[in-house]
C-alpha cells in the first residue's frame, strides 16, 4: 500500500502563481522581491486555511533561490530549492507560538537569529499563531524585531490580529488575507478532482465550497472525506447526506407551497426535515438564505452575489419570476423574526409552524381583500353568501332585504341586520386559500356601505345597551354596573358616541383596559352599525350636595357647630373631640 497524503498537503501551492484567492498579496510580494525592497518583518493575518503559512514558505523559497527566473520564480534546481522541497532547508525556521510562548522560548530564538544562513542569503523565521505569545515574550521580542541582523527576516502569522500589541504591529508590514471565494474554490477542487480521477458535478463542488466557509484547507479536507464516502463517482445526494447539508429542493418546494397558499405541504416538509435529524433553527436559516437568493436572482445587476452553479441559477431565476418583491420582503421579515424569537419560544416547533402559516397567508390575504369590494360594488344585493355558494350559508329573508329598506327601517329592526351564521364547508382541500374563501362572506354584512352610513337613533342605542347588559348575566357585578350606569348618546362627524359613566378612576381604567373592546364589538353587532364608539368617563361629583357626617369626629364637630351650648361645655371641660 502506497503512503497516502491528504490533498491539503499534496496540492499545497509552491509558487505565487498557484496561490489561490490572494492575487494582490502575491503581486505585492513578488514586486518587492524583484526590486530588492525586502522588509525585516511581515505580519500575515486572516482566517484559517487561506494560505498565510503557505505564502510565507513561498516567499522564503523565492528570496533564497540562487537562479531565479525572469519573473523571479524559483528555479527548483539549486540547493536552496531542493532542500526546501525535501523539507530539510536550513534557511527557513518555523516556530509554533501556541506551544512555545514563554520568554525562554523567545530568548532561544533570539540567540538563533544571530547565526547567519549556511545556504542562501536570508534566514526566514516563520512564527505561527503569534498572538499566543505571552506579554513578557512580546516585550522580549520587541528589540530584536525592530533591529534584526541583516540576514534575518521575520514573518508572523495570526488569525487574531486584535490580540497583538500595537508596538509589534508598528514594526511589521501587515498583509490582510481574505476568505477565498466559492468560485475560486470550486475551480481548484475541479482541477484536483480531474488529477485524482474523481467524477463530481458542480452542485456537489459548490456544497463542499460553501461548507468550507472561505477556507481552502477545509474545502480540501471535506473533499477527501467525500471521496472516502462516495468513491470516485460522487453524486449530489451522497454529498449532502455525508455532510449533513439541507437539500436545496426543500426550500424550492416550500416557496412553491407559500405561493399556492398551501400551509399543509409546508408542515409536511418541516416534519420530514426534522425526522432526518436536522436542527430546526438551521432549517429556518436555510429558508432565509433561499429567500435572499431569490431577491438577488430577481434584481438585475446582482448576479455576482449569487455564488451558485448555473443549473441552480436558472432555477432561482424561474422561481423568482413568480414572486413579487413585496412577497419576498414580507417573507424575509417573517423568517428573520422567527430566527430571533426561536430560543425564547416555549414550543419551538409550533413557533416555526406558525411562521410557515404566515408565509402561506402572504399572497392569499391580498387576494381576499381585492375580491371583497368588487362583490360589494357590482352586486350590492348579492352580498349574501347564498348567491355565490348556496351550499355554504343559510340566508334569512329579512337580512337580504335590510340594505334596501333604508335607515329608518334599519333602526326599527336591528335584529334583521345581524351577521349570518356561516356553515363550514365539507370535503375542501386543506389549504390556506380554501379556508380564506369564506372570509369575505362573513365580513360582507358588516361592511356594506348602506349599513355603515345608517346610524341608529339615540333611543335605539339606549334599548340595545340594556340588551348588552343582559349578555353579561354570568358576571353579575359587571351586568349590574352596565345596567345601573348612566350613558349619554351623541353624534359627531358621522359617528355615534356612547359616553358610559362609572363611579371612579379605578373602574374607568379597568373598563378601558379589560372590557372596552369587547363592549364595542357587542354593541356594534346589536346595532348592526360599525360606526359606534364607547367613551368611558367618571361620574362628576356634586359639590353642592350637603355632606353627611360619618366618622365620630365628624359627628362631634357637626354637633358643636350647630349647638353653642355643647361647644361651650366642651371648652369648659377641656374635652378632646378626636
Amino acid at each position: 500500500m502506497s503512503e497516502y497524503i491528504v490533498s491539503a498537503r499534496k496540492y499545497r501551492p509552491d509558487s505565487f502563481e498557484s496561490l489561490i484567492g490572494q492575487d494582490t498579496i502575491a503581486r505585492t510580494l513578488s514586486n518587492s522581491i524583484r526590486r530588492g525592497q525586502l522588509a525585516h518583518a511581515y505580519l500575515f493575518c486572516g482566517p484559517r486555511g487561506v494560505g498565510k503559512t503557505t505564502t510565507a514558505r513561498i516567499f522564503a523559497k523565492m528570496i533564497n533561490c540562487a537562479n531565479p527566473g525572469p519573473d523571479m520564480q524559483p528555479c527548483g534546481e539549486c540547493e536552496s530549492c531542493v532542500s526546501f522541497q525535501e523539507g530539510r532547508s536550513y534557511c527557513i525556521h518555523e516556530l509554533d507560538a501556541a506551544s512555545n510562548n514563554s520568554v525562554e522560548d523567545i530568548k532561544t530564538l533570539m540567540e538563533q537569529v544571530q547565526v547567519p544562513p549556511q545556504v542562501g542569503k536570508y534566514s526566514v523565521y516563520i512564527i505561527d499563531e503569534v498572538h499566543m505569545l505571552s506579554q513578557a515574550a512580546f516585550n522580549a521580542f520587541l528589540k530584536t524585531l525592530e533591529e534584526p541582523p541583516a540576514h534575518a527576516i521575520f514573518i508572523l502569522a495570526t488569525t487574531e490580529k486584535h490580540k497583538i500589541l500595537p508596538t509589534i504591529l508598528s514594526r511589521c508590514q501587515t498583509y490582510d488575507f481574505n476568505r477565498i471565494s466559492i468560485p475560486d474554490m470550486v475551480r481548484n477542487l475541479r482541477g484536483i478532482a480531474e488529477k485524482e480521477g474523481v467524477a463530481i458535478d458542480d452542485e456537489s463542488l459548490h456544497v463542499i465550497a460553501s461548507k468550507a466557509d472561505g477556507a481552502m484547507r477545509d474545502a480540501l479536507t471535506i473533499f477527501d472525506q467525500t471521496v472516502a464516502f462516495c468513491g470516485t463517482q460522487v453524486k449530489y445526494e451522497d454529498v449532502i447526506r455525508n455532510l449533513n447539508v439541507l437539500d436545496y429542493e426543500y426550500s424550492f418546494k416550500l416557496v412553491d407551497a407559500f405561493l399556492a397558499g398551501d400551509y399543509a405541504t409546508a408542515f409536511l416538509v418541516l416534519d420530514e426535515i426534522l425526522a432526518k435529524g436536522f436542527n430546526a433553527l438551521h432549517f429556518v436559516g436555510s429558508l432565509s438564505s433561499h429567500l435572499r437568493n431569490l431577491v438577488v436572482a430577481k434584481t438585475g445587476g446582482l448576479e455576482p452575489l449569487l455564488e451558485l452553479p448555473e443549473s441552480l441559477k436558472k432555477r432561482y431565476a424561474e422561481q423568482a419570476g413568480r414572486c413579487s418583491h413585496q412577497f419576498l420582503y414580507d417573507a424575509l421579515g417573517i423568517t428573520t423574526a422567527c430566527e430571533s424569537g426561536y430560543k425564547a419560544a416555549v414550543n419551538p416547533r409550533l413557533h416555526i409552524e406558525f411562521a410557515l402559516m404566515r408565509l402561506s397567508y402572504l399572497l392569499v390575504k391580498p387576494a381576499a381583500a381585492e375580491n371583497k369590494p368588487a362583490a360589494t360594488e357590482n352586486h350590492p344585493a348579492a352580498t349574501a353568501p347564498a348567491a355565490a355558494k348556496p351550499a355554504v350559508t343559510e340566508t334569512k329573508p329579512a337580512a337580504a332585504a335590510a340594505p334596501a329598506s333604508g335607515p329608518a327601517e334599519s333602526e326599527k329592526t336591528p335584529a334583521a341586520a345581524t351577521p349570518r351564521r356561516r356553515v363550514a364547508k365539507t370535503g375542501s382541500a386543506l389549504s390556506m386559500s380554501a379556508l380564506l374563501e369564506e372570509k369575505p362572506e362573513e365580513a360582507a354584512p358588516a361592511d356594506t356601505p348602506e349599513r355603515a352610513a345608517a346610524l341608529p337613533a339615540d333611543e335605539t342605542v339606549r334599548l340595545q345597551w340594556k340588551e348588552l347588559a343582559k349578555q353579561y348575566e354570568s358576571r353579575p357585578r359587571l351586568a349590574s354596573m352596565l345596567a345601573t350606569g348612566s350613558i349619554d348618546v351623541r353624534e359627531e362627524d358621522g359617528i355615534k358616541y356612547i359616553d358610559f359613566f362609572v363611579l371612579n378612576e379605578a373602574q374607568k381604567q379597568w373598563v378601558e383596559e379589560k372590557l372596552l373592546r369587547d363592549l364595542e364589538n357587542r354593541i356594534r353587532e346589536l346595532l348592526a352599525c360599525s360606526k359606534v364608539n364607547i367613551l368611558v368617563s367618571v361620574t362628576p361629583v356634586d359639590d353642592s350636595a350637603e355632606k353627611v357626617p360619618y366618622m365620630p369626629e365628624e359627628k362631634a364637630k357637626d354637633l358643636m357647630e350647630k349647638n353653642p351650648d355643647v361647644r361651650a361645655f366642651v371648652a369648659d371641660m377641656g374635652l378632646d373631640t378626636k
